[in-house]
């Protein structure tokens, strides 16, 4: 689903989509899919924790993305206690 890389703010790619008009499955991907990258080891930079991941989902919250769907993941995230 290439709409995963649309940004909540409109400054994403392909489309330049921004807020509902991202489809809302690309909107939960996007989340999901930022944190996955941010807590995996890549070959260009280590993993950071959870906790760090979940400051930085904090930070694109109504930028890059989906405010709700960021508190929800966040909440999902705390309650199964990371």
């Amino acid at each position: 689903m290439e709409a995963h890389h649309e940004r909540y703010d409109g400054l994403g790619y392909p489309y330049g989509l921004k807020e509902d008009d991202i489809p809302l499955a690309a909107r939960i991907i996007a989340v999901a899919d930022a944190y996955d990258a941010m807590t995996q080891f890549r070959t260009y930079r280590n993993a950071i924790s959870p906790l760090e991941a979940i400051e930085e989902l904090l930070k694109g919250k109504g930028t890059q993305f989906d405010a709700q769907i960021v508190d929800v993941f966040v909440e999902i995230l705390l309650k199964e206690k990371i």
